[in-house]
């Protein structure tokens, strides 16, 4: 016979066991304690939680590993340790996140921590979701020595092993320093919030006492400067609310992972909207300038454009854009600075850029008005030559639909590598200002008939028609269509039409690379 208990001790034992959980459950959610929170609040900071209920879907929160304790050998051991980690939603879509928790030990990175926001980029991998890193962490965990290293080890490894399967973004709204920084290096897309956020791999003091240098932390890693100057940071954001919209707004134009297709969104944009002042936007000199994100803002739906990169290498553009409601990835010369010019770090942002569009399904149109790439001592010491083939793998590499459509000059290399028919784009358009030539006529003239144009009677004359002919023969988009690198001139007020008939045309590509383990892009 088998003795019970009464159901009253039952029920008191189970009141007891429930209240023991929510007692483990509210040390969870204490972090650091009252008296850290308010220190996080006075910096203008919210706490890892705070974040999260911001970021998320109201209620989408599912908490993983809450109760795994920090390892120090002398403790306190804080339940959750110093990162809150879960699954939820943002509009509706699964996502995995993980939030740094600087009231902990000032979010230093541990075993621990590792250990947690570990799993859940295991989950988000395994089940196809974007993986979201908010961080804000004084950087490893010097107590644990070797183990906190360990632990980056880990999962540097993780953002290797999803990059190209799953959506990566980390939003710095704290300072990272040291090793911390290459996870977010790691990731698809950084977004730096102005004045909280620093990123750098040694800090004032070092640099003082190495090189002599006074640098403050500002100068040294904040938004401004990694936005313009070193490229790290993809977006700014001006406080945390602002990065929390653009996280939303990024993921808005991405699939959960690589075998889908971006959301498609109904769009009230007419698909044959023609604009008439795209045809005198491009000036006749071709020496003056004008701004190429007219263009863009013009052909694909109203106010859909969203830029990525906007202030690095301000002579190219990338972005997000929609097309009748289908996300699609947007390159461009910017004739409006440097006259377009393909440097060294145009062509950085471009070939990430296109690799990343490539790997998430995501359609690339390109618009050219190239003059070359930049001359100069610098920027041939600086490596352009590697640089500039980062641009021609890209392209070659990409299997997603791609069409190019050439605005004005396109020439020598920059013709060839921004996106030019041979290198396997799917159309080519030009416009009738298009100049496809190994170079401009006006230069090619001055090194093919020097010697005509020294004993001619009338050189300036004779120049001009020279410069003509040249144009003509070589230069006109006529030409270029006439032998098969262009396949069809059209009027700009004609290209949003005709990029979403030939979208509509192509979205059922299928490429068949060659089998390889992977290509070695000229790093």
């Amino acid at each position: 016979m088998v003795d019970t208990a009464p159901a009253d001790d039952v029920d008191s034992l189970n009141r007891d066991l429930n209240q023991e959980l929510l007692r483990h459950r509210e040390l969870t959610r204490e972090g650091g304690g009252r008296e850290a929170v308010e220190k996080q609040h006075a910096k203008g900071k919210l706490t890892a939680r705070e974040r999260i209920e911001r970021l998320l879907d109201p209620g989408s929160f599912q908490e993983v590993a809450p109760y795994v304790e920090e390892r120090r050998p002398k403790g306190p051991h804080i339940p959750g340790d110093a990162a809150v980690v879960g699954l939820g939603r943002i509009d509706g879509r699964k996502v995995a996140v993980a939030a740094q928790d600087f009231t902990v030990i000032g979010g230093s990175f541990s075993e621990a921590q590792a250990q947690k926001v570990c799993e859940v980029m295991d989950l988000a991998t395994g089940s196809g979701v974007p993986f979201i890193a908010l961080n804000d962490s004084v950087g490893a965990r010097i107590q644990e020595g070797v183990r906190s290293l360990a632990g980056y080890s880990e999962l540097f490894w993780r953002n290797t092993q999803a990059s190209g399967v799953i959506p990566q973004i980390s939003l710095m709204l704290g300072p990272c320093a040291g090793g911390s920084v290459y996870s977010p290096g790691l990731t698809d897309f950084v977004i730096m919030t102005e004045g909280i956020s620093h990123m750098f791999i040694t800090g004032p003091e070092v640099i003082r006492e190495v090189t002599g240098e006074d640098v403050d932390l500002e100068t040294l890693g904040g938004a401004r400067n990694h936005a313009a100057v070193s490229g790290v940071a993809h977006f700014v954001a001006a406080d945390e609310e602002d990065a929390f919209a653009t996280t939303r707004k990024l993921l808005s134009y991405l699939p959960s992972n690589n075998t889908e297709r971006p959301p498609r969104i109904g769009t009230q944009d007419d698909p044959d909207r023609a604009d008439a002042t795209l045809d005198v936007l491009v000036p006749p000199d071709g020496s003056e300038p004008y701004d190429m994100r007219e263009a863009i803002t013009s052909i694909f739906d109203r106010e859909s454009f969203f830029e990525v990169h906007a202030a690095f290498a301000p002579n190219a553009i990338v972005g997000f854009v929609r097309l009748n409601g289908a996300p699609t990835g947007v390159v461009a010369n910017q004739p409006d600075h440097l006259a377009g010019v393909l440097d060294i770090d145009a062509s950085d942002k471009i070939a990430r850029f296109v690799r990343f569009c490539d790997a998430f399904n995501i359609p690339l149109v390109t618009f050219v008005d190239c003059p070359g790439f930049m001359p100069g001592m610098e920027q041939e010491h600086g490596g352009i030559i590697r640089h500039g083939a980062k641009i021609l793998y890209a392209y070659a590499e990409a299997t997603v639909p791609k069409v190019c459509v050439v605005t004005r000059k396109a020439y020598g290399g920059a013709y060839i590598a921004m996106s030019s028919k041979y290198v396997r784009t799917d159309m080519v358009y030009a416009w009738p200002t298009a100049e496809i030539a190994v170079m401009g006529a006006e230069g090619a003239v001055n090194i093919l008939y020097r010697k005509r144009l020294a004993q001619s009677d009338h050189p300036e004359e004779a120049r001009e028609q020279l410069i003509s002919d040249f144009h003509e023969q070589f230069g006109s988009p006529y030409a270029a269509a006439a032998s098969g690198h262009v396949d069809d001139v059209i009027l700009p007020s004609e290209t949003r039409a005709k990029l979403v008939a030939v979208f509509d045309f192509l979205q059922d590509k299928q490429a068949s690379p060659l089998p390889k383990k992977h290509g070695n892009i000229p790093l």
